[in-house]
């Protein structure tokens, strides 16, 4: 571990760390947060750092019909989370971020059959949650936030199951002692939130999801999903200072970069 210093990923200026940056702080971490879609650069090594998070964002974690990458510093951020996983730095992946956890370990995300996922949701513990640092104390069936349309279709080699849902089965995995996967928020505030109901007014049209009734129903979930998630973080923070034992270490497969 090197110190309390947790690298923060922002891909998005529309999700930034918010709750989950308060608690992080809480939990006696320092961030340093970097904003490629502003023009950081991003460290090829997590030397210095206790801890790696990779926040959500619009972009696709998978390639266009051209190949191209979903922004152009999606390979080097892949790239990074292998090299976390690799050296057992703790990481957590939150929407976009778990799901190029899982792209970057080969894993599969892909534009969701079900179609959108959107708004206060529950997802449902699975039985080997009880044995994970994390998520042995979370309840069976937390509260979340939803706000996606893709999905990870297929899980990585060796990557453990921690939470799924009847229409989207991969919510939350592990990969390795100490690389944590969500699908879905933790993060967000009732301003948060609100921003993207404003930002996605046709798709929730679409939808037929009234604006104002989703913002209203957030903010009405947000201290159930504080109740749950605020000591998740604290957990990761203190599994990043040393403080709280990893998984049982597992074997990975091999993937290059």
């Amino acid at each position: 571990m090197s110190g309390n210093r947790v690298l923060v990923v922002e891909n998005d200026p529309t999700d930034d760390a918010r709750l989950l940056g308060e608690w992080l702080v809480e939990g006696g971490l320092e961030l340093h947060v970097l904003r490629p879609h502003a023009g950081d650069g991003l460290p090829e090594e997590l030397d210095g750092y206790a801890a790696l998070v990779v926040l959500g964002g619009e972009q696709d974690a998978f390639a266009g019909a051209d190949g191209s990458p979903g922004a152009p510093w999606f390979p080097a951020l892949e790239k990074l989370l292998r090299k976390a996983t690799r050296h057992k730095v703790p990481t957590l992946g939150v929407c976009l971020g778990g799901q190029l956890l899982a792209t970057a370990h080969g894993g599969t995300v892909e534009r969701s059959a079900a179609g959108p996922e959107i708004g206060p949701k529950l997802v449902a513990r699975r039985d080997k949650a009880v044995e994970d640092p994390l998520w042995a104390e979370v309840p069976f069936a937390p509260d979340v936030l939803q706000w996606h349309r893709d999905e990870i279709t297929e899980l990585p080699v060796g990557a453990v199951l921690l939470a799924a849902s009847t229409r989207y089965p991969h919510q939350a995995f592990r990969i390795g002692p100490c690389a944590w996967g969500l699908q879905f928020h933790i993060e967000c505030d009732t301003d948060q939130y609100a921003r993207w109901a404003q930002d996605g007014v046709d798709t929730l049209a679409d939808l037929g999801i009234d604006p104002a009734a989703l913002v209203d129903a957030v903010t009405a979930a947000l201290p159930d999903v504080a109740e749950v998630w605020r000591p998740f973080t604290l957990r990761f923070a203190a599994v990043a200072k040393g403080e709280l034992q990893p998984a049982s270490p597992m074997r990975l497969p091999m993937i290059g970069g």
